[in-house]
C-alpha cells in the first residue's frame, strides 16, 4: 500500500460532467470535454488557450464556462473559434470558410 485512501464509491460510479450540445443546451457526458468555450462570447478553443487561462485567472470568466465534446457541436451550438489556439480555423471562420 502506498498510503493513499481509495474511495470504493468514486471506483463504482462513472464521472458525469456537463457539456453543451449542438443545440446550445447542457446535456450529462460521461465523457469530458475536449474543448471549452465561453458562452457570452460565443467562442470556443483547446482547454489550455492562454488567452482564456488569463481570463479565468482574472476570475469572471469561469462563470461562463461551456465545454464541448468536438469541435462539430461547438460550431452547431453557434460558437466560432478563438484567434489565439485555433488561429487557422479563426481565419477560415472570419473569411467565411466552413471550418
Amino acid at each position: 500500500m502506498d498510503g493513499r485512501r481509495v474511495d470504493d464509491t468514486a471506483a463504482a460510479a462513472p464521472a458525469e460532467y456537463t457539456l453543451t450540445g449542438a443545440d446550445g443546451r447542457p446535456c450529462r457526458s460521461a465523457v469530458a470535454g475536449r474543448l471549452g468555450g465561453h458562452r457570452r462570447g460565443r467562442i470556443y478553443g483547446r482547454l489550455d488557450c492562454p488567452s482564456a487561462l488569463r481570463h479565468i485567472a482574472r476570475g469572471n470568466y469561469a462563470r461562463h464556462r461551456v465545454f464541448f465534446a468536438d469541435e462539430a457541436t461547438a460550431v452547431a451550438a453557434g460558437y466560432r473559434p478563438c484567434a489565439v489556439c485555433l488561429p487557422e480555423r479563426h481565419r477560415a471562420w472570419r473569411n467565411g470558410k466552413p471550418s
